[in-house]
This record gives structure tokens, C-alpha cells and sequence, in this order.
């Protein structure tokens, strides 16, 4: 299927676990995807897709000046941008008062300014087209809480309230909104810390199992498509029914 040919999509945090499966999707699905992050992109060099092209962009999404530089270059290249994943993001497993507040400013910068800010500029651009999708990674402890993840469950309850925001910004413009809300996902990082402390914890899954990048990538394909062309300013869970 090429649900998204032709698409323009950017995909952040594309280095491993959901952006770099989401990447893979789209540019599957017939889009051009522009793959970006700090580091891990060396994947993309050995990867075979025989619908769509991605291409590798190693850039710190902090960076204002590179940030807004490349959009432009995109822009440029191709006209338009269809479609911008922001799911680059930083977490941390502490409690309250142990809380670590550079880390705490680090992951707001990352989690919400910079995500932000990458909106704000692909936005202008999508809104001389009149159409566009944009899809937030939030999470379920931005919606419920979690013990151990005061900050950030907190930098998640902002992107929900950014997407939620946005949405009425920017329906006018026919430019949909939403996020998504995972539970538990078997990414790399997660269960680089699952056993030591969170392996009781699939206790409260009832399904019995982690969700995986890739399933969480399907709905991010499902938002970036005309399948959900009436969908916007949601936050849309999928988390296995888990109790957090």
C-alpha cells in the first residue's frame, strides 16, 4: 500500500524505538521522510525500500538555528511538507525529591520547546497549503501520573495540553493535531531499565506484554494519512488496558 505517497513527512527522534519505526513505515507507505536526530541514524544507510526514500538528518532539535536551516531546506526542495512526527524525547525515572533539575530543564527543553518549536515552523508552512498533519508523543503517565516520573509525566501533561492547544489554532487552516499516549513500549531504552525497575509492572498489563515500536508506529501512519482526515486535537492511548 502507498498510503502516503508523495508525502513530505519529518520524523524526529528517528535514531531507534517509535521514530525510527515510524520513519521506516512512512517511508515505506511512499512518502520522503527526513530522519532526524542527534545520533543513531546510521540504519538508514543499509535499509532497502522499495516504495519512498529517507533520507538521515543528524541535528540536536535544540538547535534553533540548525532547526529552522533545515526546514527551509525541505521546504525549499519539495514545495511542501505534509507531515511532522514529533516524537524525539527524553525521560527519566526519579522520585520527587530526588529529582534531578537539570535533567528537569533538559527534558522540557527537549520534550516541549523544541517539539514546539519544530510545530511553529512547519505550521507556517502548512497553513499556506491548507492542510497537514502533525502527531505528538505524549504518553499515559501524561494523562494518569506515575510514581518515580514526576518530571516527566510533566513535560508529557505539556505536550498534551501544546497538541490540544494547536488544534484549534490551526483547524482553520485544515492542519490536524493529535497525540499519542503510549503505555509500556519495548523500545531499547525501556528495557535497558524494565528488569532493574519497572519488570513488575507487565503484572498490570492485561494484555501480559510490552507494546512494540512497531504498533505504536502503525498509529502514527494512521494520523499522517487521509484515513483520519477528521481527527484532531485528540490523545489517543494505546497502552495494552495497563493499570498505571
Amino acid at each position: 500500500m502507498d498510503l502516503l505517497k508523495d508525502k513530505i513527512a519529518i520524523v524526529t527522534g528517528a535514531g531507534a524505538g517509535i521514530g525510527r519505526s515510524t520513519a521506516d513505515l512512512y517511508a515505506k507507505e511512499g512518502a520522503i521522510v527526513y530522519a532526524m536526530d542527534i545520533k543513531g541514524l546510521e540504519w538508514i544507510e543499509s535499509a532497502d525500500y522499495a516504495s519512498g526514500r529517507i533520507y538521515p538528518v543528524e541535528m540536536d532539535i535544540c538547535d534553533f538555528t540548525a532547526v529552522k536551516q533545515q526546514i527551509v531546506a525541505i521546504k525549499k526542495e519539495h514545495g511542501h511538507i505534509d507531515i511532522l512526527a514529533n516524537i524525539a524525547g527524553l525521560i527519566s525515572y526519579e522520585l520527587m525529591h530526588m529529582i534531578d533539575f537539570d535533567r528537569f530543564r533538559k527534558m522540557f527543553e527537549v520534550n516541549v520547546i523544541a517539539l514546539t518549536y519544530m510545530t511553529q515552523l512547519v505550521s507556517r508552512i502548512m497553513m499556506r497549503q491548507q492542510c497537514g498533519s502533525i502527531i505528538n508523543m505524549a504518553s499515559m503517565v501524561g494523562l494518569k501520573g506515575a510514581k518515580g516520573q514526576l518530571s516527566y509525566s510533566a513535560t508529557k501533561g505539556a505536550v498534551i495540553s501544546v497538541t490540544k492547544s494547536a488544534a484549534k489554532e490551526l483547524a482553520e487552516y485544515k492542519i490536524r493535531v493529535n497525540a499519542i499516549a503510549p503505555g509500556m513500549v519495548g523500545s531499547e531504552r525501556f528495557k535497558a531499565v524494565l528488569e532493574e525497575k519497572f519488570a513488575q509492572k507487565i503484572n498490570d498489563i492485561p494484555f501480559g506484554r510490552l507494546a512494540e515500536p512497531e504498533e505504536v508506529a502503525q498509529l502514527c501512519l494512521f494520523l499522517a494519512s487521509d484515513s483520519s482526515s477528521y481527527i484532531t486535537g485528540q490523545v489517543i492511548g494505546i497502552d495494552g488496558a495497563a493499570i498505571i
